[in-house]
């Protein structure tokens, strides 16, 4: 069992995480701005934000794994970046393992290509949080702590609230570029999302990389 704090723990990702974190046995604690509306049985929720250090250490604090899913959104929209660099920093003080929860466009559409979100196609609603956390992934790449062993996870181009999909129990992973099934299609669902990430922290396989989830 693993103490395993969620940043984010009741967005439509940190949700799923928590779910099957708890459901697997682990001691899990969500931290989020505001408390959830259907809360998980066995998860401990705290509020607070990760833009205040104080927040952020409590929440690191004690942590095996902590799994960052915060939405670059609003007041996280540009500071993203400085606060993973922080939670970096507090975890591999905690000898804490770390998993960043980014977007598809984060990742590259072939081997050595930039990443989509550097990309001028990219629909002007998803710019600004596809570039902020393609930004948070070169900054692991580049400067994280040396002894922090974080991973940094991207799903599928088909993945969110909108397209929840069902639970399979199935999925595949790759390096840093998009994964499309036999049809051309790239998609994943919630909970198996959720299901790939804590297999990661339950049998660690990516260490101080990027990876893809989907179908």
């Amino acid at each position: 069992m693993a103490r395993i704090i969620v940043l984010g723990g009741t967005g439509y990702t940190g949700s799923n995480l928590v779910r099957e974190a708890a459901a697997r046995g682990h001691d899990v604690t969500s931290y989020s701005r505001t408390a959830p509306n259907l809360p998980v049985d066995g998860v401990r929720y705290e509020t607070g934000s990760m833009a205040d250090e104080a927040d952020r250490a409590r929440a690191v604090a004690g942590a095996d794994v902590v799994l960052a899913a915060l939405a670059p959104r609003g007041e996280l929209e540009s500071g993203l970046p400085d606060i993973y660099a922080r939670v970096a920093e507090l975890a591999a003080a905690a000898g804490a393992r770390l998993g960043v929860v980014g977007g598809f466009s984060s990742l590259r559409p072939a081997d050595g290509a930039p990443r989509i979100a550097y990309g001028d196609d990219m629909p002007v609603a998803y710019a600004a949080e596809g570039r902020t956390m393609a930004t948070v992934v070169d900054a692991l790449l580049v400067s994280a702590p040396a002894g922090l062993d974080w991973f940094f996870v991207s799903p599928a181009a088909s993945y969110g609230a909108h397209v929840p999909g069902e639970a399979t129990g199935e999925y595949r992973t790759g390096a840093d570029t998009v994964l499309v099934d036999a049809n051309g299609e790239s998609a994943v669902s919630g909970a198996d999302f959720a299901v790939a990430i804590l297999d990661e922290v339950d049998r660690p396989a990516h260490h101080r990389a990027q990876f893809a989830v989907a179908y």
